[in-house]
């Protein structure tokens, strides 16, 4: 069985260094991206499941990715964390464009980052079997 593949999208890498190792030492394969434009190439070529972003990048930011991500239809359905820096608040008509399913504030560990994904790769596997037993 294929591991599930993690997009991280971040400027500074020793966070992509960190949240990497933390998540392939959980058993996940990842990407990286060093920018928003970047992150949205390797997000239609590989079809993540899961992409992490932070908010200000270089060329795109956060929100114009998780936006351009939802409208194409190869990766509407894939989630979204965003890393933000603390006390920057996204407001609903930002959020409902996207796939954003939890807004973490730097500095965060990363073991919040891994429960983070667990939960919401959990939520997807549920409802992607719902979905299945649906069609059946």
């Amino acid at each position: 069985m294929t591991p599930p593949t993690i997009l991280l999208a971040d400027d500074e890498a020793h966070i992509t260094h960190v949240v990497g190792m933390k998540l392939r030492a959980a058993g996940y394969a990842t990407l990286v991206a060093r920018d928003g434009e970047e992150a949205l190439t390797l997000a239609l070529q590989h079809r993540p499941n899961l992409v992490i972003t932070d908010l200000q990048m270089p060329y795109m930011s956060g929100i114009e990715l998780a936006t351009r991500l939802r409208a194409d239809e190869r990766t509407a359905e894939t989630p979204v964390l965003m890393l933000t820096a603390r006390g920057y608040v996204l407001d609903e008509s930002e959020l409902s464009a996207t796939n954003i399913r939890a807004v973490l504030s730097k500095p965060f560990s990363a073991r919040d980052i891994l429960r983070r994904v667990e939960e919401v790769l959990g939520r997807a596997a549920e409802t992607e079997t719902a979905r299945l037993r649906n069609v059946a």
